[in-house]
């Protein structure tokens, strides 16, 4: 079942002020609260993360029902991605090196910048391009 476009995009925004917070703080509880929120966004969709339920039960109502729709799985597969990056930034920040904690909140902070502000999400367009060549090998 295909799901409210607008629903990611959302999600990306508060992802990028999280982020956005994380690395003007050093706050690692909030990055780790971060990393839950892209793991239950993989695990279970967009739709059961909690910024997909505050879309749902906050904000769609407010904005009208959807006229554009999009596949699950591909912002699944971008949550996934977030996860690695924001657990290797939980790592980075906690254990070290500091840089490698710093890079990859800052990569996570990039790919959710140009989902909230462009609608380009970089996760989804990975996942196409693994599907294709994955395609392309059988």
């Amino acid at each position: 079942m295909d799901i409210d476009a607008r629903g990611p995009r959302f999600g990306a925004a508060v992802t990028t002020v999280v982020l956005a917070v994380v690395l003007i703080s050093g706050n690692t509880w909030l990055l780790a609260l971060q990393t839950l929120a892209f793991a239950l966004g993989a695990a279970g969709g967009v739709g059961r993360s909690p910024y997909g339920w505050v879309f749902r039960r906050a904000v769609r109502p407010r904005i009208g029902p959807p006229t554009d729709f999009e596949a699950p799985e591909p912002p699944r597969f971008a949550q996934a991605v977030g996860l690695l990056f924001a657990g290797v930034g939980l790592v980075g920040l906690t254990l070290g090196p500091h840089w490698l904690g710093l890079a990859a909140t800052g990569a996570a902070l990039a790919a959710a910048f140009l989902n909230a502000a462009f609608g380009y999400c970089l996760g989804c367009e990975m996942y196409l391009l693994v599907r294709r060549v994955a395609v392309r090998a059988e």
